[in-house]
């Protein structure tokens, strides 16, 4: 009696397995057929005004203490929705990458490889840039910078719109909500 129980349950859990992975392939074909569409563009003008060591320095000539800190603290929660949909952003154009490489196309396994990186480097940057801004979020009148993310995600925009030209030309990748 036992060993049928045991039986059972091993095909229960086999079955479960198999259904688990089964799902998974079915997700993980759909999220490539539209990985171009997961792109969430930013606004750069906006994110780079919130990064600016000027425009806080400026709040904090003008400001009472009290609301300087509840004003950066505003702008740094900004700041970290901005660098989460970079972060984001990234990891889509790593899979768009890996999938350009796997496609065995030699004009675009350059450009394709060189979007994997330039996005792998993104997304450890905006980790640490992460990490900074809560940081900053519990003392607000510390200085954070995250020009590097800002930088990083341009030369992204740069690689992805190359890839994108050489794969399919009518069908532009953007990263960016400016033109």
């Amino acid at each position: 009696m036992n060993l049928a129980i045991v039986i059972v349950a091993a095909a229960a859990l086999g079955l479960g397995i198999i259904l688990r992975l089964a799902v998974k392939q079915t997700l993980q074909a759909k999220r490539n057929a539209n990985l171009a569409v997961a792109i969430r563009p930013i606004d750069i003008v906006a994110f780079r005004n919130l990064i600016n060591p000027a425009e806080d320095e400026y709040l904090r000539r003008r400001l009472p203490a009290n609301r300087f800190r509840k004003v950066r603290r505003e702008r740094l929660r900004a700041m970290a929705a901005y660098v989460h949909v970079t972060g984001s952003n990234a990891g889509v154009l790593v899979r768009v990458g890996e999938a350009a490489l796997a496609s065995g196309d030699a004009r675009v396994a350059g450009p394709a490889q060189q979007l994997v990186n330039d996005a792998l480097l993104l997304r450890r940057n905006t980790t640490v840039a992460m990490a900074r801004i809560y940081f900053a979020l519990a003392w607000p009148n510390s200085t954070f910078a995250a020009v590097r993310v800002v930088e990083r995600y341009e030369q992204l925009n740069g690689a992805a719109m190359l890839l994108g030209r050489l794969q399919n030309p009518a069908m532009p990748v953007r990263l960016s909500a400016q033109p």
